[in-house]
């Protein structure tokens, strides 16, 4: 057996990373320290904690610790195991979009450029991510109408060259009519453009459309000056600041009661590229810079975009060690500074200004309906995660259950769920509530990272008091304290109010009047239409379900041809095998029926 208090003692005073436990073995926290002795032992003095690390520690049954020779190897082993276990309690970079980033494979003779939502290792150069895809298109497009590299994605030998050599468009590497050097000065180009190296590039066009008009290639020099015009356009779109450094980005942070919002803004040759935001839940009592600290370790690592600065309003504590880890990995020094004032300064405001204006719009009317349904309800927590169930049958037949879920105030269609009723046999409504919601709690006490996710916060029950006890003895089996609340609809089937166990009505908003009502009407329309689905599939029940050989396509085809199996009966051999995958043993078989 572990003991907590015992193995304290024997943490060496060394670097290394360290893995919280709790008693199902499950890692619920991943940390980096200098002095692994130090650090652990922390967590389980009585000492000043937020609740999130109460809660923490209230659930660590045992720890393990790796040692390292140093802070740097301790940082990266702490990012990996973030990365590849995703504890609960870690800061973890989740977000459910791609950003586009334009991709050049250097790794080909001839390299082509590309839009992409996939970054990897692969050798290529990636520029982005572009917040905007119609930027990126509209990057590509332009490279593409300037620039005679390939269009296709694939590169291969040809005899001859396609259409886009015809027109103009490209110089067919394919067939050799261009070589590797003439084909590498024009990659050179458009990696410089995308590095934002503007006036580099302006510079050596000038030069060499001087050139060709000295040497009478006027229309050599027109197409040069077309494409210094067009440069100019495309990059005087991006520019948004005077800031003189090349690569940076630029962080900001902004806090509510639900989440946190990070902003990044991505900073390239005082152009701003793009930029990406990502929100937390359950952050509020964490400083900034932890939250910041725990964001740039995940957000960098495995990242090939790494920039030459950071930028971000207070200094974090690692920032040493962080700095080290991201210049190994870029090739060249990295910074991570916190300004102070200037145009540096205004620019990290600019990122917490929207990272705020993002986080209010997000979530405005959310954060209202949650706010309320807390009040309503009487509940010491915000009802993050609400359930809902209704059960569906005709006189006892058929009988199922659906579930929906509303997270955060919004109802997750895909979190749905569908019950055929086991143990119930008759129309008995509040046992079938009964049987599904045990069997739904079960799912998540067995298995919490599982299809059903965590426990809810409260359940709502389609229907009054008797649904409420049903689903109130469902939750007494196993010991827990969920609240429940009947969702009660009037002699016209519309939901009327939300009732507690004592039959009292709440009195509710007309928003949380219509989103309850959403929430039933959805619960509702996922029971009966699973229930349509078993009754349909019942009434196309046949004797040709009983043949072997005849599935769903041939028995779909045979109906659509003959109208009904006393037809068929009555058909011949040769009309029976006429129809497409019906052979004569089939047909024999279908005239014994």
């Amino acid at each position: 057996m572990f003991n907590i208090e015992e193995e304290l003692k024997k943490l060496p005073g060394k670097p290394g990373v360290y893995v919280m436990r709790d008693k199902d073995d499950n890692i619920i926290y991943v940390g980096k320290a200098i002095s692994l002795k130090n650090r652990v032992r922390q967590y389980f003095r009585k000492t000043n904690k937020t609740e999130r690390i109460k809660k923490m520690v209230s659930l660590i049954d045992h720890f393990e610790y790796i040692v390292v020779d140093n802070e740097a190897e301790a940082l990266i082993l702490e990012c990996n195991l973030i990365k590849k276990n995703r504890p609960k309690f870690n800061v973890l970079l989740k977000d459910d979009k791609t950003y586009p980033y334009i991709k050049i494979d250097l790794k080909s003779d001839f390299p082509g450029v590309f839009i992409t939502r996939r970054v990897v290792n692969d050798g290529s150069k990636y520029f982005g991510p572009y917040a905007n895809p119609g930027s990126a298109k509209e990057m590509i497009d332009f490279i593409k109408g300037k620039y005679k590299i390939r269009q296709c994605r694939n590169l291969r030998e040809r005899t001859r060259p396609c259409l886009n050599y015809h027109i103009g468009r490209c110089m067919a590497p394919c067939v050799g009519y261009i070589s590797k050097e003439e084909y590498g000065k024009q990659i050179k180009e458009i990696i410089e453009l995308l590095d934002g190296k503007i006036d580099k590039i302006m510079k050596e066009l000038e030069q060499d459309m001087e050139e060709a008009s000295k040497k009478l290639e006027y229309e050599k020099a027109a197409m040069i000056r077309d494409r210094i015009n067009a440069i100019e356009r495309v990059s005087e779109k991006q520019k948004v600041s005077n800031i003189s450094e090349n690569s940076i980005d630029v962080i900001g942070i902004a806090k509510s009661e639900l989440q946190v919002c990070i902003e990044i803004f991505f900073v390239r040759g005082s152009k701003m590229i793009g930029r990406e935001h990502y929100f937390y839940q359950d952050l509020k009592d964490m400083e900034d810079k932890e939250i910041l600290s725990g964001f740039i370790k995940q957000y960098y690592l495995d990242n090939p975009n790494i920039p030459s600065k950071i930028m971000i309003r207070e200094e974090i504590e690692d920032k040493d060690v962080i700095e080290q880890w991201l210049s190994t990995e870029l090739g060249k020094k990295v910074e991570i500074k916190s300004p102070k004032r200037g145009e540096k300064l205004r620019f990290v405001e600019m990122a917490e200004m929207n990272s705020k204006v993002t986080l209010e719009n997000k979530e405005k009317d959310k954060s209202e309906i949650l706010l309320e349904l807390k009040e309503v309800l009487g509940m010491d927590k915000l009802p993050r995660k609400i359930e809902t169930y209704d059960i569906s049958n005709i006189s006892g037949e058929y009988m199922v259950a659906g579930m929906c879920v509303m997270l955060d105030g919004v109802i997750k269609k895909n979190l749905s769920r569908r019950f055929r009723i086991k143990t119930v046999y008759g129309q008995d409504d509040p046992k079938c509530m009964e049987e599904v919601i045990t069997r739904r709690l079960k799912h998540s006490i067995e298995n919490p990272k599982g299809g059903f996710g965590e426990l809810p916060d409260v359940i709502f029950a389609d229907g009054g008091i008797t649904q409420i006890r049903a689903t109130k003895k469902a939750i007494e089996k196993y010991n827990l304290d969920i609240p429940v609340f009947g969702m009660v609809k009037n002699d016209k089937h519309q939901t009327r109010a939300l009732m507690d166990e004592n039959r009292n009505e709440l009195e509710i908003s007309q928003n949380l009047m219509n989103l309850i009502t959403k929430f039933q009407d959805t619960v509702h329309d996922t029971a009966i239409t699973y229930h349509r689905k078993l009754r349909d599939k019942e009434m196309t029940k046949s004797e040709l379900d009983d043949i072997e050989g005849i599935g769903e396509v041939k028995k779909k085809a045979l109906l659509k041809h003959f109208g009904s199996i006393k037809k068929m009966k009555e058909a011949t051999i040769d009309e029976l095998t006429s129809v497409k995958g019906i052979t004569q043993n089939l047909a024999k078989k279908i005239k014994d029926m």
